[in-house]
């Protein structure tokens, strides 16, 4: 059993498992670098209900044994190469698997050095665990004597593709300590930079509209000042890190730094990175309450950003039933709400499929401005946003005049125009406020109305509530295409409930499917609205 060729063997077996599988595990690495690398989170995408992973694993696994038992009985008659023979399916199917996999995902996997250490590891994890059953299922088969066991002798094999996620896990649980400490070094060093930095720092945070907000206030401000804005969605620790490690902070006048947060004390921690002057909170909803655990614990964690915030500077806060709730601003913090009843705000709001008119109030001074942009929420933001500019010494001509050069945020109901079709692109829009906003957008377009989503995501026990209203507000649409098996059924609920066509209605499993819906059926003239279309993890 243990002769040099017997050991070769062995050892050669391994290795090619350990370079197939990982083949086969392409969409769960881009998921857990989606979920942050938090190997709790990823472990909660496995088991989610809907999600088919796992029964994708057992079914390559089944198919893998089911043909390999197969070819080990029909090549009986080769010896001891039955036992090899019966070894081909591993890469047949591996390599069906892994191209399908590499498809699978909608957010491309980002090739980072960690992800290819996880990688790496996950080689290493597997290899190990292969000569382990190897070793056993020879051992067995040695003992045995019998001739069709020692053919039959690699079929145990076929479970490894079932333990793929335990696979990542460890891997990543292997790597976290040395990413950890190396983020830790990096953040230090950009704290470093930031705190050491003489221009105006902003913090920006809230359930929804943060990149909004942030784009909209860097616009008007440049204006006047020289303004950097954290780019796209980087709102954490090291996102922050990462886009000012080759920026030359001291040559702006004013730093913009969106903050996100999933848990209690993540705003605090990113406002003793920044050390903000000043700071906005856009409107708190229930959304991340899956992780926060309740509403008023949102609340309290989007409060952090007025205690770390420094004493004499302006807390801009949209005005909005949960906003009220927060702490006092802290100190000798500066309080600006802006809303119906605030010191700014946006009034008259009227919203077409042209755009957005609206009064904009900034203390009390009024001026009537336009938008390109859709929606009476984006009319809101604009007033928080303009309302930084005005506190920070912008005339109102300045502001009107940023107003109108403004540009659509990026899957924010950004409005596209194919075959004579209008398609809304609201694929970041993951909260309950804001599909609300982008169905009434929706519903200002002339021509046929069409809605196509899979749900809201991230409210933990409201889920089923806010998805069920979401189905009500999208009852009357001429066609409603919902996508996937994760939410999807709250949202038909609420849909037939509030008296919506079911034959208006269709279920679709993925957005390649409701693409090929939509081929079919839209004419000139409709308009498209894309909502929320939900990235690896939820799906």
């Amino acid at each position: 059993m243990f002769t040099l060729a017997n050991v070769t063997e062995y050892v050669l077996i391994s290795v090619g498992l350990a370079l197939l599988l990982p083949l086969c595990s392409f969409q769960m690495l881009g998921v857990l670098q989606q979920s942050g690398y938090d190997g709790g989170r990823f472990a909660a995408w496995v088991k989610r209900k809907g999600n088919m992973a796992r029964s994708r694993y057992i079914l390559f696994a089944f198919l893998v044994a089911l043909s390999s038992a197969v070819l080990a009985v029909l090549f009986s008659f080769a010896g001891r190469w039955a036992a090899y023979i019966a070894l081909l399916p591993f890469p047949v199917f591996a390599a069906v698997y892994s191209r399908a996999c590499k498809r699978a995902l909608k957010v491309p996997l980002s090739t980072t050095k960690r992800a290819e250490r996880i990688y790496a590891l996950e080689c290493t994890v597997i290899f190990a665990a292969a000569a382990i059953l190897t070793l056993a299922v020879n051992a067995v088969s040695y003992a045995a004597e019998i001739e069709l066991l020692a053919h039959l002798r690699y079929l145990p094999l076929a479970v490894l593709p079932v333990l793929l996620p335990e696979f990542l896990r460890l891997a990543n649980a292997i790597d976290a300590p040395r990413s950890e400490k190396k983020n830790r070094a990096f953040i230090a060093k950009a704290r470093e930079k930031l705190h050491a930095a003489e221009c105006v720092k902003i913090g920006i945070t809230g359930s929804f509209g943060k990149t909004s907000v942030k784009r909209f206030a860097a616009a008007l401000l440049s204006q006047k000042y020289k303004v950097f804005a954290t780019p796209e969605s980087y709102n954490t620790p090291l996102g922050i890190a990462k886009a000012i490690e080759h920026t030359d902070l001291d040559a702006y006048d004013v730093l913009i730094a969106e903050m996100g947060a999933r848990h209690t004390g993540d705003i605090a921690e990113l406002c003793g990175l920044v050390a903000p002057d000043h700071c906005a909170v856009t409107g708190i909803c229930p959304q991340h309450v899956e992780t926060f655990g309740s509403l008023e614990k949102v609340i309290a964690a989007k409060g952090e950003i007025l205690a770390g915030t420094k004493e004499g500077g302006y807390a801009f806060i949209a005005v909005d039933e949960n906003t009220e709730k927060l702490p006092p601003p802290p100190g000798k913090l500066n309080r600006v709400l802006v809303g119906e009843h605030g010191e700014c705000g946006a009034h008259k709001i009227a919203v077409s499929e042209n755009g957005t008119d609206f009064t904009l109030a900034l203390g009390v001074t009024e001026i009537k401005v336009h938008t390109k942009l859709l929606g009476a929420h984006n009319a809101r933001n604009i007033a928080l946003a303009a309302a930084i500019a005005y506190k920070l010494g912008l005339t109102k001509e300045q502001i009107a005049e940023g107003i109108e050069k403004l540009d659509y945020v990026p899957h924010r109901l950004q409005p596209f125009r194919a075959n004579g079709v209008t398609i809304l692109d609201d694929a970041y829009n993951a909260n309950a406020a804001g599909a609300a906003e982008a169905v009434r957008v929706l519903r200002a377009f002339s021509g046929r109305k069409v809605a196509v989503t899979p749900g809201i995501v991230e409210l933990g026990i409201l889920e089923e509530k806010e998805n069920f209203a979401l189905g009500e507000k999208l009852a009357g649409l001429d066609l409603v295409v919902l996508v996937g098996a994760t939410l999807v059924l709250a949202v038909k609920r609420g849909y037939l409930a509030a008296g919506g066509a079911e034959e208006k209605l269709l279920l679709v499993p993925d957005l390649r499917e409701a693409e090929k819906v939509l081929a079919k059926r839209l004419l000139p003239g409709d308009a498209v609205l894309f909502l929320n279309d939900l990235p690896d993890i939820y799906t």
